[in-house]
């Protein structure tokens, strides 16, 4: 009975589950399910969806007459006005217009909570806060404290069904003068920092925003309103959930092409695929924006679809600023959808469907494409690559490409976007004279399926006065003499190598040479050696688990010295040595084995004892650097720098050095380096990085330098910049032009320090061969029909190797049995079969005797993201190897671990490989199930 509306009840079930407190029903659970009742207000106390969501489930195993109603008439009773409605009429419009206020929330709870007082905002919060939670409210507050009781209001917020609760929500925070609360919800004409605190975090989501302009008395453009759209609305309908009240912005006048930008621009404007190359800082992103509007424009009845992709974090926040500022001022009717890195939540094809610009990093398409959420690009027609010279071997870009030019290439009946690229060198790959340099600028072109390269040559002196190209200098610096604590350093390096060799035969494990200590061959030698550790093998598993863990232990501590031995010869002794102290102290905190106590010993007897008394040496490359900055900013004091190092750990000894060196404390340093990982430790969170960004370029001048690797070297725009320093930082020439077109101001400097003469010849071949490329390019764009034949070739050629590939069966994921192996000691941790996927994402092992075979430590920085909260780090029992952390999910502490910590070992074969990449695993992964162990 009533099998319509369970049904319906079933397809509305996430929508009530985030509701409903089963608690507010106990009349309807008292008449209709009195044997489940207690389970399920015991389930409440630890999960209010995970109660709601038991009791939908015993609602649809109701048969007598009238619990449908009954079900109805308490909810009204508890005062879930607006789910009653919503449940009574099967629509959920005015409940889903609330996710994203919910989600903003959400977003910023953390900070919101500490910035009100509860108390008072229920005053004015009675029409959507039942009297219930308002005592509970009331009540926690005197127990427990402001935070606390604001974690509840915020909690029955998220759970409200009113659709004015967050009207309510802003007015009462205004009354109340909590301007910052206010500001974190909905910063008054910013509609920027609206979309980082509703989605700009490491996890991924997916927003639209709408814009309707009106000209003011003056003819300007100025945003009048603000909507933020859900994906699943219509391309007709477009509905204004006022987020931010209506507000007017500083009127600003619609930006126009210059004349250069013009130009570079009419290829693509004509519909030709097309590469865009010109210098940094001259507005390829404008030429792409303009491109943009005239696509939308030209193809309106053609249901007109355009990508624009990114490849970075950094860049996507600033190519999204530039797109808000232009069609906040431009276009009218033009939606934007921000999908973040990573994935998304939202179908790629609903979100395509109701969206004219989509904005993204190539894999998010690229997964859309694997796993079928698209059927091909067929469904777009326009794809903007920014940085398309990236477009080359594995990179996201070139295999998206790909599946562009096999759909080309056979023929299929289907029409194909247009391609436009945006780049300020083509000068990809490794080439002797122009001839090579032409064919790999074809190469590029084949891979992009574009003919022509657009570049300045009718506007070059208007170009020339917008770009500044910043003055190239090179200065070459004495190298740090020998010194005791270099000689030290290899000979402790020498005996942990012969420590080494008496366990195993390294030389049999790695293929690379044995290079210099202290240079970066060495390291990638030491790497390779510890990755052929990962899965040595011996008959002897004791003897193999002891080999193991000791060449992880004296390789690792090899790689440690090495470091040292790179930041003493770019920077201090005393900051080499503190790089070990810190480690050491690291592997103290740890598992400290025999083996670590060996090695520790070596450290604390034969260096601390030469270099105690010791007084450090000046480095003459750090003297030769207190010239370059004291003069240049004795010269110019607006000066701003970007200096980049190679390492990380030389970005922080170089920040230390700055902090400590008196004549050059006025400069601030802050530091930009790149993620987190597992290998290279440490790193900086896509937030952290966007902050340090926005207070460099700030007019504050809170830091008058910046220490970067290479994560600032590609994209990032700082218009304040005129002065680059490369301190021992050399790349190819697609890596020298984009780290010179960091200067931006007029009169810029590039400097490249080095101590290196090889370095300072690479350097100087980088810009013979810029030239080269320049040359070449001229010379394809006048001899057009052999560009095309080239062109032709090479997609053949590919498209040939690609056939032969796929054309190799594929091993096939199986069920089959394997082992995981922690990758330092060989301790078994699980079995394949013991792991479940949770979130598409998360890997858990479900296996209750997993934690005898690890130990636990509280997170350093527990946090919530997709519905799961971190909670403590877990470590290999045996050698306390890092193995991943434990989560709560669904009211269940589970142990999510990552492949790479692990050796995984063919139960039938016992062959042991290791893979970085869950995907790169044989074996298939069930999917989690709450049912399957909720006795776990």
């Amino acid at each position: 009975m009533y099998e319509l509306e369970k049904e319906s009840l079933k397809r509305f079930r996430e929508y009530i589950e985030q509701i409903i407190r089963p608690s507010t029903l106990r009349n309807f659970m008292t008449d209709h399910l009195p044997g489940e009742m207690e389970r399920i207000l015991s389930e409440e106390r630890s999960s209010v969806t995970s109660a709601a969501r038991m009791l939908l489930e015993n609602m649809w195993n109701l048969k007598e007459r009238g619990w449908f109603q009954a079900f109805l008439d308490d909810l009204l009773a508890a005062e879930y006005t607006g789910l009653h409605s919503a449940i009574k009429e099967w629509n959920f419009e005015e409940i889903e217009k609330m996710a994203p206020f919910k989600k903003l929330l959400e977003r910023v709870e953390a900070s919101f909570t500490n910035h009100i007082k509860p108390v008072e905002v229920l005053i004015y919060m009675t029409e959507c806060i039942n009297p219930r939670d308002s005592e509970e409210i009331k009540a926690i507050d005197v127990q427990k404290g402001h935070i606390a009781a604001s974690e509840k209001l915020t909690e029955c917020l998220k759970r409200s069904d009113k659709p004015n609760w967050f009207k309510l929500l802003k007015l009462a925070l205004e009354r109340c003068n909590f301007d910052t609360a206010l500001q974190l919800l909905c910063p008054e004409g910013d509609v920027k920092k609206l979309v980082e605190d509703v989605g700009m975090r490491d996890e991924t989501t997916t927003h639209c925003f709408q814009y309707k302009e009106e000209a003011d008395e003056n003819g300007f453009v100025q945003c009048a309103n603000l909507a933020v759209v859900t994906n699943n609305e219509t391309k007709g309908k477009k509905k204004n959930f006022d987020v931010t009240d209506s507000h007017t912005s500083k009127p600003s006048k619609q930006k126009k092409l210059r004349n250069y930008q013009k130009e570079l621009a009419i290829p693509a404007f004509e519909g030709e695929n097309t590469i865009i190359c010109a210098p940094t800082g001259c507005g390829k992103t404008l030429v792409a924006l303009a491109i943009c509007e005239h696509h939308l424009k030209s193809r309106h009845d053609q249901n007109a679809k355009i990508v624009f992709m990114v490849t970075t974090v950094e860049m996507f926040h600033q190519q999204l600023n530039e797109f808000f500022d232009y069609f906040n001022n431009n276009d009218e009717d033009v939606r934007l959808v921000v999908c973040m890195v990573f994935s998304v939540l939202t179908a790629m094809q609903v979100i395509a469907d109701n969206n004219d610009i989509i904005m993204l990093t190539p894999q998010i398409l690229l997964n859309a494409l694997k796993n079928g959420d698209i059927p091909s690009l067929s469904i777009f027609t326009l794809l903007i690559f920014d940085e398309c010279h990236n477009t080359t071997g594995k990179h996201p870009y070139n295999v998206l490409m790909a599946s562009y030019l096999d759909s080309k290439l056979d023929k299929k009946q289907e029409p194909l976007p247009q391609i436009v690229g945006l780049t300020a060198s083509v000068g990809i790959g490794t080439f002797k004279d122009q001839q090579e340099a032409e064919d790999n600028i074809c190469q590029l072109c084949a891979s992009l399926d574009v003919s022509i390269i657009s570049t300045v040559e009718h506007n070059k002196d208007e170009l020339a006065s917008f770009v500044h190209i910043a003055e190239k200098d090179f200065i070459a610096v004495q190298k740090r003499p020998n010194d005791c604590f270099v000689s030290i350093i290899k000979d402790i390096m020498s005996q942990i190598e012969i420590l080494a060799r008496n366990t195993y035969d390294i030389e049999s494990l790695s293929n690379i040479p044995h290079s210099e200590q202290g240079t970066q061959k060495y390291e990638q030698w030491i790497v390779d050696m510890q990755k052929k550790c990962c899965v040595l093998q011996m008959d002897n598993k004791e003897e193999e688990s002891r080999v193991c863990r000791t060449l992880f232990n004296y390789t690792e501590h090899l790689r440690k010295y090495n470091d040292a031995l790179i930041i003493n010869e770019d920077a201090r002794t005393k900051d080499a040595l503190k790089y070990l102290e810190i480690f050491f102290e690291q592997v103290k905190q740890a598992g400290f084995d025999a083996t670590e106590q060996k090695l520790t010993a070596y450290f604390d007897g034969m260096l601390k004892m030469h270099l105690s008394e010791r007084k450090d040496g000046e480095n003459p490359k750090l003297k030769e650097l207190i010239y370059i900055l004291s003069e240049l900013y004795r010269l110019n004091k607006e000066t701003r720098t970007l200096l980049f190092v190679k390492t990380r750990a030389l970005v922080e000894a170089l920040k230390n050095w700055i902090e400590e060196t008196e004549c050059l404390q006025f400069l601030k340093p802050s530091v930009l380096i790149g993620r987190k990982s597992h290998t290279k430790g440490t790193g900086m969170t896509s937030t952290s990085k966007k902050g340090v960004l926005d207070s460099f370029k700030s007019s504050d001048h809170s830091s008058n330098i910046l220490i970067a690797t290479s994560v600032a070297d590609e994209g990032i725009d700082i218009p304040q910049c005129n002065l680059v320093l490369m301190y021992e930082y050399v790349g190819n020439v697609v890596k020298m032009v984009q780290v010179r077109g960091r200067g931006r101001a007029e009169g810029s400097k590039c400097i490249f320090v080095s101590s290196k003469t090889e370095w300072v010849e690479k350097e100087k071949l980088n810009m013979h061969q810029e030239i080269i490329v320049q040359k070449a390019v001229a010379n394809l764009q006048q001899s057009k029909d052999r560009m095309l034949a080239k062109i032709d070739m090479f997609q053949k050629e590919d498209k040939h190797k690609r056939n032969y590939i796929k054309s190799i069966p594929e091993k096939p994921r199986n069920g089959g049995s394997y082992r995981l192996l922690c990758t330092k000691c060989k301790q078994f941790a699980c079995f394949s079969s013991d792991l479940r996927l949770v979130e598409e994402t998360h890997h858990a092992v479900v296996d209750k005797t997993f934690s005898g075979r690890c130990r636990m430590k509280p997170h350093g920085k527990p946090k919530t993201f997709s519905g799961i909260t971190k909670k403590m780090k877990v470590f290999c029992a045996k050698c306390c190897f890092d193995w991943g952390i434990t989560a709560t999910y669904m009211n269940i502490d589970l142990p999510l671990i990552k492949i790479d910590s692990f050796a995984v070992e063919n139960c039938a074969t016992n062959e042991q490989r290791h893979f970085r990449k869950w995907s790169e695993a044989p074996f298939s992964i069930k999917t989690f199930d709450i049912a399957e162990i909720e006795s776990f």
